[in-house]
């Protein structure tokens, strides 16, 4: 009702995502900020603006206001944008941020890293027609952040900013199936099952669809029985498109700086192994590989707590990597502002 506060209700920064998702898809627009400061329908119903359905997917505006230009977000490698809502929270920056979407993927016409990035530009200069541009991507998704970047300078537009939070670029392309690889993703998922419920969907994963291992799931308890499982279906073979468009791209070297946040401990599965869509040296290096397409001195690397997914989910590491990055965008203003003064 309109009584109803969106959080008691069990809401959380995915839903919040998906909520601001569909009502752009609408017309209605608020912000992320809106939504935490009025969770209450009634109360949150006095900030909403109604507008032209977009004839692009349009950006999540994260946090509204700022004197300095906007910070854009590129969703992970999954195309949740859900962790953006949780690290801006604790971001002390005085900018306006906002969640950059996937395009629609096209059935017939394979992606190709560049031709996603060029779709996710028209999102972002309905916002900042111009640059300087600033970018922060997590986990693959970060490489898109890097292509977008790059088809920008092919245009001549500047980019001031770029952070990449825990994203490793291998040194030889990758040897697992896209759709073999987000089957593992998709089992890591399931590591808190037991080791009876966990040993029949890893045996069943090898022979199975991402369809068949998720209805699977269901059987053994690891789902909810009456959940609906299409989005889902379509979230992860949209995963796998997106991992070929990567297996793709040829990372070039640009004439940028980078941040990388890099996490100080491995990532382990539940086999007890690095993943094996990290391994190699350069997932232990600070580099993260980066080394290989930028000089050293482009590469600021700096180290966050945790590994992969706990440097984003534990609040304590959120904390630190939200200081972080503050800290490096706030200071790459500073030494822009100097350098022209010299």
């Amino acid at each position: 009702s309109r009584h109803d506060n969106f959080f008691e209700l069990g809401g959380h920064s995915l839903l919040a995502v998906q909520l601001l998702g569909r009502t752009l898809a609408v017309g209605l627009k608020f912000s992320a900020a809106d939504l935490f400061q009025a969770p209450v329908l009634k109360e949150l119903a006095s900030k909403i603006h109604f507008q032209r359905q977009p004839s692009v997917p349009e950006a999540i505006t994260v946090q509204a206001t700022g004197s300095q230009p906007p910070l854009f977000f590129v969703p992970t490698g999954s195309g949740d944008c859900s962790y953006v809502l949780s690290l801006a929270e604790k971001m002390d920056v005085d900018c306006p941020i906002y969640a950059l979407p996937w395009p629609p993927f096209n059935e017939v016409c394979p992606q190709t890293l560049e031709r996603i990035a060029a779709e996710v530009i028209l999102a972002i200069r309905e916002i900042q027609p111009r640059g300087p541009y600033r970018f922060a991507g997590y986990s693959s998704g970060a490489i898109l952040a890097y292509a977008i970047a790059q088809h920008l300078l092919g245009l001549d537009e500047a980019v001031s900013f770029i952070a990449l939070i825990d994203v490793a670029l291998p040194a030889n392309p990758s040897s697992i199936l896209p759709t073999q690889m987000v089957r593992e993703v998709l089992l890591d998922s399931f590591g808190y099952l037991d080791d009876e419920s966990f040993g029949v969907l890893e045996r069943f994963a090898g022979q199975s669809s991402i369809a068949q291992l998720l209805e699977k799931a269901k059987q053994v308890g690891a789902i909810p029985f009456d959940r609906d499982l299409h989005n889902e279906v379509l979230m992860y073979e949209k995963t796998a498109q997106f991992q070929r468009a990567l297996d793709l791209y040829n990372v070039p070297s640009l004439p940028v700086e980078i941040h990388q946040f890099y996490a100080k401990r491995p990532l382990l599965s539940r086999r007890a192994r690095p993943r094996r869509n990290s391994m190699g040296p350069e997932a232990s290096s600070p580099m993260r590989g980066w080394d290989r397409v930028l000089r050293e001195g482009t590469i600021h690397a700096i180290p966050v707590p945790g590994d992969h997914v706990t440097m984003m989910d534990v609040p304590e590491n959120r904390r630190v990597l939200a200081r972080q990055l503050s800290m490096a965008l706030n200071r790459s203003l500073t030494t822009k502002a100097s350098n022209r003064f010299r």
